[in-house]
């Protein structure tokens, strides 16, 4: 029986699945038996063997077996059942706080009984809470296990005992024939990579003699083996999504200089070298008779925004038009200023989109879209309604990609779609990608960094310290702004609630109104309305206002050359790649500038890792490494809600190394469409359509 044809096999033919259980097992993403086959242990017991008492330490999980000296209820802060087991070498207690009569019964003095658990230090020395147990007869010899026990990821409603019962009966059909290969068999012996069947069966049972400790680091060859056949699947879908896409025809964009060269000439200033590179491969890309599919990494501050409006000019110039989209209002309001200031002068206009644009004035923006009128459109996911409809779109630049839902960059994308011919894609991030998911996650882009930053900037200090020496920050605050520099206060909340978030930077703004009266503080947040923000914002940017109390509304895109200063509240709450946005708001001219993360103590070990992370550099590709290591790839491209980047068995952090490997044996099976098929809906199945993106 194929693994193919396992995969068509229902949960429900095995033996005591019914509807209820079914749709429990769902929720663990098990619809057929081979999901339940690659939904594997994460760790594993040993009860191979049965342990004396008296060699037991606090920590041990093992296998004990002995005689009940006796079973008592304990009246304490919570009554429990507390009964004595002892084998000849020691004494140990079992402890239970969930008990019926009829177990007290069973317990009684005499009885022979085999339990696991794990050992802890109790009130009466070492003791066992709920241990797992069956009562055993002296004169009969009871079988421990023969291979260790497999604990599996469980929800709610599904044991590890009806897991286990069910991947053993999963099992018994890999007896009656093998899984199939296909990672073709020179390509197995070349990686060295041991038998799919063989692999399967080993890790939901290892021997006795089995590493654990490579098990449980997710070493050991079984698992990479199905770790690097996975990691293929989504190599290839990527690929096979890049193909489809470069089949599909896209405008050509021949640039002409018509405006290119008048812009370049009116900035106050030469683009960088790393600028000129990417500007001159956007520009090639967009001359080619197929879609463009670019992301453009450029830390904050690089100047990406630039880059985006000569891609848009290419655009007009050959006709077409460009969108611009950004993940918040904010960003999105930026955009729009900085485009209409740069481009209105070129005799183009630029039209505005939002959601909160209602009535006469969206009517309007509309119209332009719609007539071809506006040549450049600015908004926010406010672009992907239906309402809107774009004359001709020739490109899309989506900004902070990561922010938007898979659905919703597609929809953007059909927008575009006539006669066969799609938009042409660039996509933008301040947020540095590691190497490891630029090379699986954007396998189906082109990448480009603008790794050199604008003359003129200076390096960040960033200091660490907790908020028990509040008075010194706000004190550093007052000095700074006296020497006539400005400063971004940032309140952060571990609560989701945005009401809160506002709520605890009105109340900070109103403490450092007392304490700093002489200084003009203004104070932003995500409820205001979007005019409020704007004229917020720009107050700010000329110098009307001395400190900025904020949520983490600013993280983006908000240039501020004179804010030297930057303190955040409670850095801790916030990941590697959000402080670093953050912190680029400060550093943007040529003054010395300073962020202040102020924790909250006491700092858990992750904590401390990655506030020490953010003081030792101000490498945001090191940053973001460290970002993968510590919240995992879903968390650092925001891909979670999406459905994208799930894996069942690789982790991209752990199995970076088998990546170029990977690469390699997708460019040596890409051609037999059958076989990459195959693989594909081996492990993404019901997952690809997340791929096309």
């Amino acid at each position: 029986m194929s693994i193919l044809s396992l995969a068509q096999l229902p949960v429900t033919d095995l033996k005591g699945v019914g509807a209820a259980l079914e749709q429990k097992l769902q929720k663990l993403d098990i619809q057929n038996l081979q999901d339940l086959l690659f939904h594997l242990p994460s760790r594993y017991q040993d009860r191979t063997r049965v342990i004396p008492i008296g060699s037991l330490r606090p920590g041990d999980e093992g296998v004990i077996e002995g005689e009940v000296k006796g079973t008592d209820i304990a009246m304490g802060r919570r009554r429990s059942m507390v009964c004595r087991l002892q084998d000849g070498t020691g004494t140990i207690t079992l402890r239970f706080f969930h008990f019926s009569a009829a177990q007290k019964n069973n317990l009684k003095s005499g009885v022979r009984i085999r339990c696991f658990g794990e050992v802890r230090t109790g009130a009466s020395g070492l003791e066992i809470y709920h241990p797992e147990y069956r009562r055993v007869d002296e004169s009969v010899i009871s079988p421990v296990e023969e291979s260790l026990t497999p604990i599996y990821p469980t929800t709610e409603g599904v044991n590890q005992a009806r897991l286990r019962m069910l991947t053993e009966a999963a099992l018994g059909y890999l007896e009656a024939g093998s899984l199939t290969e296909l990672i073709p068999e020179p390509l197995r012996q070349q990686w060295r990579l041991p038998p799919l069947n063989d692999a399967v069966k080993y890790l939901h049972r290892p021997p006795v003699e089995a590493d654990q400790e490579q098990l449980l680091d997710g070493l050991h060859p079984a698992q990479r083996r199905l770790a690097f056949e996975e990691l293929l699947a989504h190599h290839l879908s990527l690929q096979k999504l890049r193909n489809r896409t470069r089949q599909q025809g896209a405008p050509l964009l021949t640039s002409t200089g018509q405006y290119c060269q008048p812009f370049l000439e009116q900035l106050p200033f030469p683009l960088t070298g790393a600028q000129q590179r990417v500007a001159a491969e956007i520009s090639a890309d967009l001359s080619q008779p197929y879609p463009m599919l670019r992301l453009v990494q450029g830390d904050v501050g690089s100047g990406k925004t630039v880059v985006a409006a000569l891609a848009a000019l290419q655009a007009v110039e050959g006709g077409f038009q460009a969108a611009v989209m950004a993940p918040t209002e904010i960003l999105a309001e930026q955009h729009y200023i900085n485009f209409s200031t740069w481009l209105e002068p070129l005799g183009l206009k630029v039209a505005w989109l939002a959601g909160k644009l209602k009535g006469k004035k969206r009517q309007a923006q509309l119209e332009m879209i719609a007539d071809g009128s506006a040549q450049i459109v600015v908004g926010t996911h406010a672009l992907f309604q239906d309402e809107v409809s774009f004359a001709n779109l020739g490109l899309v630049v989506v900004d902070e990609q990561h922010r938007f839902g898979v659905h919703q960059r597609l929809a953007l994308r059909e927008k575009g779609r006539q006669d066969k011919r799609s938009p042409h894609q660039l996509i933008m991030t301040a947020t540095p990608i590691p190497r490891t998911l630029t090379m699986s996650a954007y396998a189906d882009l082109d990448c480009s960094v603008i790794d050199e930053l604008p003359p003129g900037r200076t390096p960040v200090n960033t200091v660490v310290i907790s908020d028990q020496r509040r008075a010194e920050v706000v004190q550093r605050v007052q000095d700074a702004c006296h020497q006539g520099r400005q400063v971004y206060w940032v309140c952060t909340l571990i609560e989701e609630s945005e009401a809160l978030q506002c709520q605890a930077a009105e109340v900070t703004a109103e403490e450092l109104r007392e304490a700093l009266s002489e200084l003009r503080i203004g104070l932003i947040h995500g409820r205001m309305k979007p005019a409020e923000k704007a004229e917020i914002m720009a107050s700010y940017k000329a110098a009307e206002l001395d400190l900025l109390v904020a949520t983490t509304v600013i993280e983006v895109g908000v240039d501020v050359p004179n804010a030297s200063v930057m303190i955040i509240e409670n850095p801790e709450r916030l990941g590697l790649a959000q402080l670093h946005q953050l912190r680029g708001r400060v550093g943007r001219g040529s003054v010395e500038s300073f962020c202040l993360l102020m924790y909250h103590a006491p700092l858990s070990q992750q904590g401390r890792e990655r506030l020490a992370v953010m003081r030792e550099t101000t490498d945001g590709f090191r940053i973001a490494e460290k970002d993968l290591e510590l919240r995992g790839p879903g968390e650092v491209l925001g891909t979670r809600q999406t459905g994208m980047m799930s894996f069942k068995v690789a982790d991209l952090q752990r199995d970076a190394d088998l990546l170029t490997r990977v690469k390699q044996v997708a460019g040596q099976v890409a051609e037999d469409v059958e076989l990459t098929d195959a693989i594909i809906q081996r492990w993404l199945g019901r997952d690809e359509q997340y791929a096309t993106v």
